[in-house]
C-alpha cells in the first residue's frame, strides 16, 4: 500500500492527510498528526474524502452534444470546437460575450491559468468563481477597512484568545476542525459568544446565545458598539495609532442605544449588554464569522460592523484576535488570491491600473489588456438573460444547484449560445452543456491550496485519472495552444507557481520546494521571508484601518400575508456544497440522504405538520417538494433549508436580489409559503 500526503478537497480548514492507495485504487485515509490545523484529527468528510474518487458517474471522455444527447468524442475534437466555437462567439457578439468561471475546488495554478486565459487569450475580463456566491462581501468589505480581505489570524490563535463572537457561522458542521478548536477553548475557560437565531450545536456550549432576527446583524453590532463607547469600554490608544474615521462611527452608532438594538433585533436589552461587556471586557478577543454574514443584500456593511468592533477594542494585529472569516470551499481564498475576479489580477491587483496592466502584458507575451472591469459571476445570469452575454466555460462549478433563483439560471443556461463545462461529474449543469471535458479530481494532480488562514499547501498526486480525463491546468494549457497563444506552455505546476510568484507581491516567496511538508501563509514576499501567521502587526495594510459606519437596512424580501414565513439556507454536516462529491459517498449519503426543512414546533402544531411529513415550499421564484424536520433549532417564523439536495433544491426558492457592492445573493432571507400534502 502507498499513502500519500495531500490535503482535503472539501472545506477551507485545510485539513492534511494520507491517500491509502493499494494497486492504483484509493482504499482509505489517514489523518496526519503533525499538521498544525488537523492535529491528528479529522471530520467525517475527511474521513470520507476517498469514496468519490472511483466512483463510476466519474467522467473519462470528452463529450459533444449531437442531436440533442451528450456523445463521447477525442481530445483532439473537443478542443478544437471549444476554441472554434469560442472565437464565433466573440467575433458574432464583442470579445466580452463570453464568461470564464473558476472554481474554488481547482488548484491556485489552475486559477491562475484560466483567469490568464480568459485576460491573455481571449481578451476578456469576465472571469470570477464561487466567492461570488460565499465571501465577495468580505473581500469588498475588509479590503476597505483593513486593506486586505483575508482572514486576519491564523487558527492556532483559537488556542490563545479569551472571548470568541462567532457569528453568522455554524463552525462544527461547516468547519468541523475549527469548530473543535473552538470547543476545546471554552473548555480550557474561554468565553463564547454565540450570535445565530438557529440553536446551532456550538451555541450549546456557549456563555451568551443572541438569536437575533435573520438580517438585523448591523443593528446588533451598532447596538454593541453603542454600548462600548457608552460605557468607556473602546480601546483609545489603539483607536488614536492605528484608525481613522472614528468620530464618524461614534456619531453613527450614538442612537442605537439597547433598547432600540432589542427593538431592531427581537433579542433583550440584558442579552445586548451583557455581550457588549463580554467582548470588549476581555484582553483578547476574536470574531468568527462565514455566510450568515455575508450571503445578504447588505453583506458588505455586516463586514464593515464586524471590523469597526475589532478596531473599536483594539482586538487586531495580536495573538488571539483579529476578524476572521471562515472561507467555505478548500480552495475559494487561493480562487481569489489568483485574480478569478472581474476586477482583479492575482494579489489584488486592479486591472485598472495601467502599471499593473503593463506588467502582465509584458509577462504574458501580449500587447495590451482590457482596463474594463468584467462581469461578476452574479450578474453574467442577467447579462445573458438580457442580451449581452452569449458564451460560458465554466470549470469546477454547479450553478444550477449553487445560484439563487433555479429557474432562472436554468433558463439562461439553456438559452447560451456556447456552454462548456468542465468537471469530474455530470452535474446538473454538465448536463446542460454543448461541450463536456472530464477533468481529474484533487487526488490525481499535482498543485497547491490556500486555505481559509492564508496557508499556501501542496496538493500530491495518489492515483491515476479515470480513462481520459486530464488535469484542468493541462486542458487550459491545450485550449491555449489550439487558439494561437504560445505563452502558457509548462512543464509542471511548479512552473507555473514560478510564474504567479514573479507576478504577485504576497506570493512572491514561494516555490514548491519551501511548501513542504505543511505550507506557507501569505504574504510572503521573498524567499527568505517565514511567511505571516498574523496580519496588520504594526500598521493595517492599507497604512490605518477605516471606520466605515453602515446603517441598519431590511432584507430585500421580507414576509407577507401571502408567503409567511423567512427561509435561510445552508450546510449540514455530512454533505458539501452541491453534493456532488459527498452525495456519491456511500457513508455520508446514508445519514443525511433526502432534503429536509427545519420549522420551530409552534409553527408545525398551528400548520398540523409532524416529523416527515412532505411539505410544498413556495416562494415568488418557485416551490419545492420536502420533508418537514420539527425542532426548536429555529425561532417561530424562520425555517432551514440545507442547498445540497436536487430532489429539494432551497435555491429554487432563494432570491437573487444583490448586494449592490459585491454582487452576492441574498440567500439567507426570503419568504415563503409552508403547505402540508395530503
Amino acid at each position: 500500500m502507498k499513502r500519500t500526503l495531500t490535503v482535503c478537497p472539501y472545506c477551507g480548514c485545510g485539513c492534511m492527510f494520507y491517500l491509502v492507495s493499494n494497486q492504483g485504487r484509493l482504499i482509505g485515509v489517514e489523518p496526519s498528526t503533525t499538521h498544525p490545523v488537523s492535529r491528528g484529527g479529522l471530520c467525517v468528510k475527511g474521513w470520507n474524502a476517498y469514496a468519490f474518487v472511483h466512483h463510476p458517474d466519474r467522467l473519462t471522455a470528452p463529450l459533444i452534444r449531437r442531436d440533442g444527447s451528450l456523445q463521447p468524442v477525442s481530445w483532439d475534437e473537443a478542443l478544437d470546437l471549444v476554441v472554434a466555437r469560442l472565437r464565433a462567439v466573440q467575433e458574432k457578439h464583442g470579445n466580452d460575450a463570453v464568461m470564464f468561471a473558476s472554481s474554488a475546488k481547482a488548484t491556485n495554478e489552475e486559477n491562475y491559468l484560466l483567469m490568464k486565459l480568459a485576460r491573455a487569450v481571449f481578451g476578456t475580463n469576465n472571469i470570477d468563481h464561487c466567492a461570488r456566491l460565499c465571501h465577495s462581501s468580505t473581500v469588498t468589505g475588509l479590503a476597505e477597512t483593513f486593506g486586505s480581505g483575508a482572514m486576519t489570524n491564523s487558527i492556532s490563535c483559537f488556542d490563545q484568545t479569551d472571548v470568541i463572537l462567532v457569528i453568522g457561522s455554524n463552525t462544527t458542521e461547516q468547519h468541523p476542525l475549527i469548530g473543535s478548536r473552538i470547543l476545546n477553548a471554552v473548555r480550557k475557560g474561554t468565553h463564547l459568544i454565540v450570535a445565530d437565531n438557529r440553536r446551532i450545536r456550538l451555541a450549546r456550549q456557549a456563555e451568551l446565545h443572541l438569536r437575533h432576527k435573520n438580517g438585523s446583524d448591523v443593528a446588533l453590532l451598532n447596538g454593541i458598539m453603542q454600548i462600548i463607547i457608552a460605557e468607556g469600554l473602546a480601546d483609545p490608544e489603539f483607536i488614536k495609532a492605528r484608525t481613522e474615521n472614528y468620530e464618524a462611527l461614534a456619531e453613527a452608532v450614538a442612537d442605537w442605544t439597547p433598547e432600540r438594538t432589542a427593538a431592531a433585533t427581537g433579542l433583550g436589552v440584558e442579552e445586548i449588554i451583557a455581550a457588549a461587556r463580554l467582548f470588549a471586557g476581555a484582553e483578547r478577543g476574536m470574531i468568527v464569522y462565514s455566510m450568515g454574514i455575508t450571503q445578504h443584500s447588505h453583506g458588505v456593511d455586516n463586514v464593515r460592523c464586524i471590523a469597526a468592533l475589532a478596531m473599536l477594542t483594539g482586538n487586531v494585529g495580536r495573538p488571539g484576535t483579529g476578524v476572521n472569516p471562515l472561507r467555505g470551499q478548500n480552495n475559494v481564498q487561493g480562487g481569489c488570491d489568483m485574480g478569478a475576479l472581474p476586477d482583479l489580477f492575482s494579489g489584488y491587483q486592479k486591472v485598472a491600473d495601467p502599471l499593473v496592466r503593463e506588467k502582465f502584458a509584458a509577462a504574458w507575451g501580449v500587447t495590451a489588456l482590457s482596463d474594463k472591469p468584467g462581469l461578476p459571476l452574479t450578474r453574467a445570469m442577467d447579462a445573458a438573460s438580457a442580451g449581452h452575454l452569449y458564451g460560458m466555460f465554466i470549470m469546477g462549478e454547479n450553478p444550477m444547484l449553487s445560484d439563487p433563483d433555479q429557474g432562472h439560471a436554468r433558463r439562461v443556461l439553456e438559452n447560451l449560445e456556447l456552454l462548456v463545462v468542465q468537471d469530474i461529474f455530470l452535474t446538473e449543469t454538465a448536463a446542460l452543456a454543448d461541450i463536456v471535458l472530464p477533468a481529474a479530481c484533487y487526488a490525481e494532480k499535482e498543485g497547491t491550496f490556500t486555505n481559509t488562514e492564508r496557508r499556501i499547501q501542496p496538493l500530491r498526486k495518489a492515483v491515476e485519472p479515470p480513462g481520459a480525463a486530464r488535469a484542468d491546468w493541462e486542458i487550459i494549457c491545450d485550449i491555449a495552444a489550439r487558439a494561437g497563444y504560445q505563452g502558457m506552455r509548462y512543464s509542471s505546476p511548479a512552473v507555473i507557481m514560478n510564474e504567479i510568484a514573479s507576478l504577485t507581491p504576497i506570493y512572491g516567496g514561494i516555490t514548491y520546494d519551501r511548501l513542504d511538508p505543511h505550507g506557507l501563509q501569505w504574504p510572503c514576499p521573498d524567499r527568505e521571508h517565514p511567511g505571516t501567521p498574523i496580519l496588520h502587526l504594526e500598521r493595517f495594510t492599507r497604512g490605518l484601518g477605516h471606520f466605515s459606519p453602515a446603517l441598519h437596512q431590511l432584507p430585500a424580501e421580507l414576509p407577507d400575508d401571502r408567503y409567511p414565513f423567512v427561509l435561510t439556507t445552508g450546510r449540514t454536516y455530512f454533505h458539501w456544497h452541491t453534493g456532488s462529491m459527498t452525495r456519491r459517498s456511500h457513508l455520508l449519503d446514508r445519514e443525511e440522504p433526502r432534503s429536509f426543512i427545519e420549522l420551530h414546533p409552534d409553527d408545525a402544531a398551528r400548520l398540523g405538520v409532524r416529523n416527515r411529513d412532505e411539505l410544498l415550499i413556495s416562494s415568488r421564484r418557485g416551490q419545492v417538494l420536502t420533508t418537514a424536520r420539527v425542532t426548536d433549532m429555529v425561532i417561530p417564523g424562520v425555517l432551514f433549508m440545507p442547498f445540497h439536495f436536487v430532489e429539494g433544491a432551497a435555491n429554487a426558492l432563494t432570491n437573487n436580489v444583490l448586494d449592490p457592492e459585491s454582487s452576492i445573493p441574498e440567500f439567507k432571507v426570503c419568504a415563503v409559503h409552508v403547505e402540508k400534502l395530503p
